[in-house]
């Protein structure tokens, strides 16, 4: 497996992530008995509500500071800094009002790194030959999927490092939340380079934000490895652009945005990271796009 490299927006430099258990990854998904782990035990949700479990209790709240540490996390930015009592209450830390700018256009819902594709039919270039991705499978809703087949879609990845609650990317109406049973793989782009249906396997909910300038968007919210919860702490109706929509408890996991053909240009630099088989770092609130 490669190294995740990546684009830093505001310098333009390539950078490598550090991926937690990076070594297990490789395992599970390169050799012939890690996929058998991978499918027998580690995709089931009994593994990620165990690792859930132990992230809520005291004990673990002992691994916080040398996260911090390896992970270089600007803590000063998040509130309760220093008082959380698990893992899990550091994971899902909020941010100290001001600490994101919320700015014009469409902007990115989450802190990650992104990948754009101005047509559906642009994933296929992006992943390796094999890896397939269902629009029909991903929702389970075949009308749903008709509507957006020809439209754009945008992945933004949360790392275990990221700050993990996810906020709306434009102001409109939510509407409730419909939830997809699956799965827990990982979604690491060291798991996706393998198989990309990992989307359409995974724990997922979804729902519909109308918004008057980029039309209907579907907000996707997919869990996996270690992700023993995906919590909605949005009322359905009006919200504001920058509003908290929910929070994942720990593990990496994924945002998908779907939108109709012709409703969103995506900014030029995205594209060309992505065309160039880059994800890019981004900020919730950072512009992704305009109409």
């Amino acid at each position: 497996m490669n190294s995740i490299k990546y684009i830093e927006r505001a310098s333009g430099e390539i950078k490598e992530e550090t991926v937690p258990g990076k070594g297990m990854l490789k395992w599970l998904y390169s050799s012939a008995t890690g996929k058998v782990a991978l499918h027998l035990l580690v995709k089931r949700k009994i593994v990620s509500d165990l690792g859930g479990w132990y992230m809520d209790t005291k004990m673990s709240a002992k691994r916080i500071p040398g996260f911090i540490a390896e992970h270089h996390i600007n803590i000063d930015e998040f509130q309760d800094a220093g008082n959380y009592k698990t893992f899990n209450q550091f994971f899902y830390r909020k941010l100290k009002p001001g600490a994101r700018t919320i700015q014009e256009g469409l902007v990115s819902p989450a802190d990650g790194k992104i990948l754009v594709f101005p047509s559906l039919n642009d994933v296929r270039s992006f992943f390796i030959k094999g890896s397939e991705f269902s629009l029909d499978e991903f929702l389970l809703n075949k009308e749903l999927a008709q509507k957006y087949k020809d439209g754009a879609m945008a992945i933004v990845r949360l790392a275990p490092p990221d700050y993990h609650r996810y906020h709306f990317p434009a102001a409109g109406k939510a509407s409730e939340s419909i939830k997809i049973k699956g799965h827990y793989y990982s979604v690491s782009p060291l798991a996706l380079q393998k198989n990309l249906e990992i989307f359409c396997r995974n724990q997922r909910e979804y729902c519909t934000l109308t918004t008057e300038d980029f039309g209907k968007i579907i907000i996707v919210d997919v869990g996996a490895t270690m992700v023993g919860s995906i919590i909605q702490t949005y009322q359905t109706g009006q919200v504001k652009k920058g509003d908290e929509k929910g929070y994942f408890a720990f593990g990496g996991s994924t945002l998908v945005l779907l939108f109709k053909k012709d409703k969103i240009k995506f900014d030029a630099d995205l594209i060309k990271n992505t065309r160039e088989g880059l994800e890019t770092s981004i900020a919730m609130g950072e512009q992704i796009a305009s109409n």
